[in-house]
């Protein structure tokens, strides 16, 4: 009978400390408090820059006078008049609109991702903005909503997003409520339906110049930029900002899955309606005054979760802010860099968001929600 050799017993595993990581470390996050500060000096620099910056040959000491004259109400001599108006008339009230619109993008991008839970989702993933340039051709190429003068563009435009909306959410809309992949396909079926119809609208247009103008707006530009559409923007966007920041919590819930957030005590049908609704309101309002403006939504909310983590409550306090101070600059860059020519903005967020969204991509402590 063959004898058991004895074995030496193996040493037992080391036991990890408490409070220790076993897996990868953490990705590094910047401190909230100061990221936000950076960002809040940033935006009223960055305005200043928007009013200071163009192609008219202003110094930057005649244009701080005639921004702190408007700002303050203070008289100015006869003969500056026409460098006052280029200033706080043409310069500024485009610079406030953008930083709006950045704003307003960046918050609906930060909620569509997570009311779809889809990492590619912007505030145009369902269609709103195709919607709403069927009614801005229609202004620009065919002269429609003529009575209203000015404010034309605007409303068509605005009007159509709400028609877009209705239909996506009716066509989505099932008995179990909004689920997220309805939600994106229906959203982009209907993106391109309504791409199909602006695309038929500019070839049929009978003028080039109408053409160009319908164009230039499908690429985003801020060139008709005004003070008369800078309230209804913002109410619009702070309304949807305030909304957003009282569901802070919910979206933390939301983005784990309908399944846990019914746990925690979340109604996920009603959450997601209340979004759709929000992101629609919002989204048609920037794009009636702006334009379809691309990678904003996708690429802010993206570049502050890898900066402060997932958590809604501390996204949705970076996001807005950075979207603004970003399409502040993606303003000026467009008026000058070919000056007189105007770049459309479109052009220009592709340009720098196309490399930045990759370099994103491919770090490998990444992924859509933290790491």
């Amino acid at each position: 009978m063959a004898k058991l050799r004895d074995r030496e017993p193996a040493p037992p595993r080391p036991r990890p400390r408490r409070g220790t990581r076993t897996g990868p470390p953490p990705p590094h996050r910047v401190s909230l408090p100061l990221l936000v500060t950076a960002l809040c000096v940033a935006l009223p620099v960055s305005l200043a820059c928007g009013a200071g910056i163009g192609a008219s040959g202003l110094s930057w000491s005649e244009a701080l006078h005639f921004l702190l004259a408007g700002l303050t109400g203070a008289s100015i001599a006869p003969d500056e008049v026409p460098s006052y108006v280029i200033v706080w008339e043409l310069r500024f009230p485009r610079t406030v609109l953008a930083a709006v619109v950045g704003a307003g993008l960046a918050a609906v991008g930060v909620a569509v991702q997570a009311m779809v839970r889809n990492a590619l989702a912007d505030p145009f993933v369902l269609g709103i903005s195709s919607g709403a340039a069927v009614g801005a051709n229609a202004v620009l190429i065919f002269g429609a909503f003529g009575a209203l003068g000015v404010w034309a563009l605007s409303t068509a435009a605005f009007v159509s997003a709400l028609a877009a909306m209705t239909l996506v959410y009716a066509v989505a809309r099932t008995a179990r409520g909004l689920t997220p992949l309805r939600l994106v396909l229906t959203g982009t079926a209907m993106n391109y339906g309504f791409s199909a119809v602006t695309t038929f609208m500019v070839f049929a247009a009978e003028h080039g110049e109408a053409a160009r103008s319908a164009m230039m707006w499908l690429l985003g530009s801020l060139g008709g930029a005004s003070w008369s559409s800078v309230p209804i923007a913002a109410g619009a966007v702070l309304a949807g900002l305030v909304h957003l920041g009282w569901s802070a919590r919910r979206l933390n819930a939301l983005a784990m899955g309908d399944e846990t957030a019914a746990a925690l005590g979340v109604d996920a049908g009603r959450l997601r309606k209340e979004l759709f609704v929000t992101a629609a309101a919002v989204t048609g309002t920037v794009v009636a005054v702006s334009g379809a403006i691309g990678f904003v939504g996708l690429m802010v909310p993206h570049a502050a979760r890898m900066l402060v983590g997932a958590d809604h409550r501390r996204l949705l306090a970076v996001a807005p802010l950075a979207g603004a101070v970003l399409l502040i600059w993606v303003d000026i860059l467009s008026r000058v860099l070919l000056a007189p020519a105007e770049l459309p903005l479109g052009v220009l967020t592709a340009a720098i968001g196309v490399p930045c969204f990759v370099l994103l991509m491919r770090r490998r402590t990444y992924t859509f929600g933290g790491a």
